[in-house]
């Protein structure tokens, strides 16, 4: 049996027995190893590489920063904001909650974050505002997962080191994307809360209350600004505005805000830490698993495969789009990017597709897979907070889910939505 065949049949056994990604992947790395007569050093030497990288150590970071600003309060008071906003809406409760997952993306980078961060303040309240349960986890899960839309994201890191494109580009090329599709789950909300009698607060918009919690807000609205000013700016790389990120989260919720405290801090940094644990084990075997993929041209004979399906590149990133869609069900979402963007970039780029492009629908594809299960992480969230079955809140999210596939296609088809935002500022 050839080394690819054993790489392949490898991993999909160790991920049936349900064997964690990780290690399924590592497993898998080893035994095509050993097949192959490749010394067993080779996943040591790759992991090292790959986790020997400067732009890599946004992530640890960028993890901490959210877990401090969420607890220093930072995402309280954005939800207030939003509140006077929009709270006497038809659903204005939901679509609040869609508006501070978008703001709190802007700030943490990640979508379990985001999704404990608004949800377990928004979920009680739109269930005390006469929401079902079902749907304000719903609600909450789905829109969690513009953390890794908006930028700054860390899959959209870890894609920039695989891929070799720019990390702030690729930044760049989040925002129209995550604020259309923010705009689609607004819709939705919208319309569902018309059926089923969802009302607003019956408080009329007052501008002086949205002015007192506008400046109530400011600090925390002016966290996104200086992160990403920054980047876009020249004045810092993403990985050191990560830094700068950590050390304003630090200080306002220490000595503005006054929510954290020092106790605090040890349990931030040791639940920071074995998140980042988690990613770093992931990326280390995973690189090693693409490298092995690399060698034995596995893209190649990909490749020759498709092209024998079609040479139309819409008609391929169809394909490739219903596969991101389909692993995103068993897959984590940096293993999915990590193993194939390798795979299908070539491929794609032959054909003319840009790689931001590709890049940011394979981010999404990411993000919807998160929301689906058995290995939806935003669902797990979503459902600790919440109280209900992983089976309860995946129904109620499903329409989400259709919503944001058809957002994803329409970006398929549309590649300019993508690309306009980096093309002009990049």
């Amino acid at each position: 049996m050839s080394p690819p065949i054993v790489l392949g049949i490898s991993l999909i056994v160790c991920i049936l027995i349900g064997i964690p990604i990780a290690f399924a992947i590592g497993i898998a790395t080893l035994v095509t190893l050993f097949v192959g007569g490749i010394p067993l050093a080779f996943i040591a030497q790759q992991s090292f590489t790959a986790l020997d990288s400067f732009p890599l150590m946004a992530v640890p970071y960028f993890i901490l920063a959210g877990a401090l600003m969420e607890t220093g309060g930072l995402s309280k008071r954005i939800i207030h904001v939003a509140q006077e906003a929009m709270g006497n809406v038809t659903g204005g409760f939901g679509i609040v909650t869609i508006l501070a997952c978008s703001l709190f993306a802007a700030i943490s980078g990640s979508s379990p974050a985001t999704v404990a961060a608004i949800g377990s303040i928004m979920i009680p309240a739109m269930v005390k505002h006469g929401y079902s349960k079902d749907f304000a986890a719903a609600v909450a899960g789905s829109g969690g997962g513009l953390g890794i839309i908006i930028p700054p994201s860390i899959p959209m890191i870890i894609y920039g080191i695989v891929a070799g494109v720019s990390i702030g580009d690729m930044f760049l090329a989040g925002f129209v994307p995550g604020f259309f599709l923010a705009f689609l789950m607004i819709m939705l909300i919208y319309v569902t809360s018309r059926r089923r009698g969802y009302t607003g607060t019956g408080q009329a918009f007052q501008f002086t209350n949205f002015m007192k919690a506008l400046w109530d807000a400011k600090w925390a609205l002016f966290a996104p600004v200086l992160i990403l000013g920054g980047i876009y700016s020249g004045i810092f790389t993403p990985t050191e505005s990560a830094v700068i990120a950590v050390v304003y989260g630090l200080f306002v919720g220490l000595f503005i805000y006054k929510e954290l405290n020092w106790r605090q801090i040890p349990k931030t940094l040791i639940s920071s830490a074995m998140i980042t644990g988690s990613v770093m084990v992931i990326l280390g075997t995973a690189t090693a698993f693409g490298k092995l993929v690399t060698m034995y041209q596995v893209p190649n004979m990909l490749a020759a495969a498709l092209t024998n399906i079609s040479d139309n590149k819409y008609v391929l990133l169809l394909l490739v789009t219903a596969l991101i869609l389909f692993i995103g069900t068993f897959m984590e979402t940096l293993s999915i990017i990590i193993i194939l963007a390798p795979l299908f970039l070539p491929v794609l780029m032959q054909l003319g597709v840009d790689p931001i492009h590709f890049g940011v629908l394979l981010v999404i594809g990411a993000e919807i897979g998160m929301m689906t299960p058995p290995l939806g992480v935003n669902l797990f969230v979503a459902s600790g907070i919440s109280g209900l079955s992983i089976e309860r809140v995946s129904k109620s999210i499903f329409p989400f889910v259709l919503v944001l596939i058809f957002g994803m296609l329409v970006m398929l088809f549309v590649p300019w939505m993508i690309l306009i935002v980096p093309r002009i500022f990049g």
